[in-house]
C-alpha cells in the first residue's frame, strides 16, 4: 500500500533549481514510481538531457529505492535535484537503516546483489550519511559526457 506522507515539486527558473521529493510509508511500492519521477523531473530540464542519461538516471534511482525497500524497514524518501545548466541530477534516498550499503564480490551467476555497481559505473560522488534514525545515500548521475581534458 502506498501511503503518500510528503510530495513536493518545484518548477525551474534562474532563482530556483528544479527539485522532486517524496516519501513513502515504504519503499517497495514507490520504485516504479521513482523511476517515473525522474522522467518527469528531467522532461522539464533545459537543456532537455539525451535518452540515454534519463534512462540512467532511472537505473540509479530503481537501484537506491530498491535497496532501502529490502534492508530497511519503514519510510523511505526520495529527493531529486537537478544541478546548474542541467548538467547532473543529484539523487538522495533515506532510510531507517543504520547499515552503509554493501558492493557484494562481483559474481555473474549469481541472481541479485549488483545494484551498486551499476550505481557506481552511472553516478558519482558516492556518499552515506549517519542520520539519528537511518542514513541517506547520495549519489551524482551526469547528464552529460564529461568533458575530454
Amino acid at each position: 500500500m502506498n501511503i503518500p506522507l510528503r510530495t513536493h515539486a518545484t518548477t525551474q527558473d534562474r532563482a530556483t533549481p528544479l527539485r522532486y521529493s517524496r516519501t513513502w510509508a515504504t519503499g517497495v511500492s514507490g520504485i516504479a514510481e521513482a523511476r517515473d519521477a525522474v522522467a518527469a523531473l528531467l522532461a522539464r530540464a533545459r537543456p532537455a538531457p539525451g535518452r540515454r542519461p534519463v534512462q540512467d538516471a532511472q537505473l540509479v534511482v530503481s537501484e537506491l529505492v530498491t535497496n532501502a525497500a529490502q534492508h530497511a524497514p519503514g519510510p523511505c524518501a526520495l529527493r531529486l535535484e537537478l544541478l546548474p545548466g542541467a548538467m547532473a541530477l543529484r539523487v538522495s534516498v533515506t532510510d531507517t537503516s543504520r547499515q552503509p550499503p554493501r558492493r557484494r564480490p562481483h559474481d555473474p551467476r549469481r541472481i541479485g546483489g549488483h545494484g551498486l555497481h551499476l550505481v557506481a559505473m552511472l553516478a558519482r560522488d558516492l556518499e552515506v550519511t549517519r542520520l539519528p534514525h537511518g542514513k541517506r545515500v547520495t549519489v551524482t548521475v551526469p547528464l552529460v559526457p564529461a568533458a575530454a581534458g
